[in-house]
């Protein structure tokens, strides 16, 4: 799979497009429509399914070097407002600020990041890392192998979980039975 018929895939899923359209209008830096809305679409095209079939959220990365709670809290309720009529559940996180809260909630050390790619960089495995910035740029550090041929494979990122790798590969496997897991 290239680049093209990946974005194509994406893009069959309807939240996916709206997203991508309406995400400009948040004023957001380095904003992408990141991970399982987009992987799992493709996943839904490959086998069958429905394009939404799956999908729990719809997550938007960006980066603001304004850490504070009350900016991310703004550009949250900013989201909100503009993805109101959008029957999905969207998460907006600012890249800039995970290293925070990230191991207090996980119990794992997350160095501070740059962007919102190396954000992506640090998802539990190589099909997991991909996003579509609003302009169709697509940042895929691992390509697009993994999500063709189904395959989850842990990434060894500073934050890896055996046990959240666990957790998700389990849920996606229920959801999407031609998956292959390997192991942590």
């Amino acid at each position: 799979m290239d680049e093209k018929r990946f974005i194509e895939l994406a893009l069959t899923n309807e939240v996916n497009r709206e997203i991508l359209k309406r995400l400009p209008s948040l004023g957001l830096a380095d904003a992408w429509l990141v991970s399982g809305s987009l992987f799992q679409t493709v996943w839904n095209a490959l086998t069958g399914r429905a394009p939404d079939y799956g999908i729990k959220d719809y997550d938007i990365f960006y980066f603001d070097a304004d850490t504070s709670f009350e900016a991310e809290d703004a550009a949250i309720r900013r989201c909100a407002e503009i993805f109101a009529a959008t029957d999905a559940e969207i998460e907006l996180k600012n890249q800039a600020r995970v290293h925070l809260w990230y191991e207090q909630k996980f119990g794992t050390a997350y160095p501070p990041l740059r962007s919102s790619c190396e954000g992506i960089d640090r998802f539990l495995a190589p099909a997991c890392m991909v996003g579509i910035a609003p302009d169709r740029r697509v940042y895929a550090p691992h390509g697009f192998a993994d999500i063709e041929t189904m395959t989850i494979r842990p990434n060894r990122a500073p934050n890896f979980s055996a046990e959240r790798y666990a957790e998700k590969a389990a849920r996606w496997k229920e959801k999407w039975p031609e998956l292959t897991v390997l192991p942590a």
